[in-house]
């Protein structure tokens, strides 16, 4: 992307999570904020000063600075666009649930102050981390006169009803009156806005907007020797992920030293598993933590194909990205979920990799043993998803989605 002229529109994002740490909707964010900024635009980001991996933050306070890149690593260019950043003052987060609470509606009081001083933005984009922040668009909307666009990564309540946390089921009224009333909605994928028309949205208010991951920290490298057949998880494994197929599977194969499963990252139930796979002496699968997003190109190349889990339930209230790094790392992935999942339908469309619903433990089993003596096929599919990358989902790309979601030009080289 090309900076050209004076900024068009003066955009307001705001999101408890942003920058380049281990959550996703903060290093989302920063990509799109940077991007919409070199692209010419204002962006003003309000977020916490928490970090979502650590229950240890400094609390830096709410000093409004000019932050030249939302990364402070290397990694990034020299001339670097700027992005405003307010960081206001919140309980520290935590995965402990009423930590958590805590944390959220303290950012949530922060942030509303925030936002009512700052000057009237042309569109105001309300993420979904904490939960509800669209009130806060729709405010800001009918008190300024601003458009407010709500970007969906994830869809409540619905993601806490599918994990059995049925009390949240009447919040429904509560969520969806503001992105009602948004100028638009973004979601992660048609199933994802299937989901929403049945919250009533007007169809031609959802933009669909997919994920993206950035060519220039992960690109192809040789795969590692076979046997062992490597198959990676990268990232969060939590409550709505399915995990009781794969650890089937580790299980049935647990005698087998010519297939490894290897877990990079952390969540709820990555320690569940790790802890059932030391009670039963597992040595098919090994725990590591997060990868840096500088090393996330090398840690991908580590494996042979990639895996991604999802429980049935939770279909259209989230969308795992985890495709799209190893579409840039021409691994193929291996999907265990449901087939009207975006990432499915993504892996029919560009023949790359493998989808099995949830339970069909002895379909993985087949195909890991069948691509032991067939590695050419894992090369193959992990190229189809390298093409789609390079075409459709490479960083400059996900971003002008974004840009022309919220009704805005974006670069035309994208």
């Amino acid at each position: 992307m090309s900076r050209c002229g004076p900024p068009r529109a003066q955009i307001v994002v705001i999101s408890q999570f942003f920058g380049q740490d281990q959550s996703a909707v903060g290093q989302f964010l920063a990509d799109f904020a940077s991007g919409a900024s070199e692209a010419g635009y204002d962006v003003l980001v309000i977020c916490g000063a928490n970090d979502y991996a650590s229950d240890e933050v400094a609390a830096r306070g709410g000093n409004r600075r000019r932050e030249p890149s939302p990364n402070k690593d290397r990694i990034w260019p020299a001339e670097r666009p700027a992005v405003n950043v307010e960081r206001v003052r919140a309980a520290a987060f935590s995965q402990n649930r009423s930590k958590k609470l805590l944390s959220y509606a303290t950012f949530y009081a922060g942030a509303v102050w925030r936002a009512l001083r700052v000057a009237k933005p042309d569109i105001v984009v309300t993420l979904t981390a904490p939960p509800g922040l669209a009130w806060i668009g729709w405010l800001l909307q009918r008190i300024r006169g601003c458009r407010h666009v709500t970007w969906e990564m994830d869809v409540y309540p619905d993601i806490a009803v599918s994990l059995g946390m049925t009390f949240a089921g009447w919040t429904a009224g509560l969520f969806d009156f503001p992105r009602r009333r948004a100028d638009a909605v973004i979601v992660l994928g048609d199933c994802m806005k299937v989901r929403l028309l049945r919250h009533g949205v007007a169809e031609a208010r959802i933009a669909v907007a997919e994920n993206w991951a950035d060519g220039r920290l992960i690109s192809p490298l040789p795969f590692p020797a076979c046997p062992p057949l490597r198959i990676l998880y990268s990232g969060n494994l939590g409550l709505a992920h399915d995990v009781a197929t794969i650890r089937g599977v580790i299980e049935r194969l647990a005698g087998n030293p010519d297939i490894h499963f290897d877990f990079a990252g952390g969540g709820l139930e990555r320690g569940k598993l790790m802890d059932f796979c030391r009670e039963h002496g597992m040595t098919n699968a090994s725990f590591r933590g997060y990868a840096r997003q500088q090393d996330l190109g090398a840690s991908l190349a580590e494996c042979h194909l990639g895996l991604i889990t999802q429980k049935a339930e939770t279909l259209g209230c989230v969308v795992p990205s985890k495709l799209y790094g190893l579409m840039a790392a021409a691994r193929p992935a291996l999907y265990i979920g449901p087939a009207a999942a975006t990432p499915a339908l993504l892996i029919r469309r560009f023949d790359c990799g493998w989808h099995f619903e949830c339970g069909d433990e002895a379909g993985v089993l087949a195909l890991l043993l069948r691509l032991l003596d067939d590695p050419e096929e894992i090369h193959t599919k992990g190229q189809n998803g390298r093409e789609a990358f390079k075409k459709d989902y490479d960083k400059p790309v996900g971003v002008a989605r974004v840009i022309r979601a919220l009704g805005l030009e974006a670069p035309a080289n994208c």
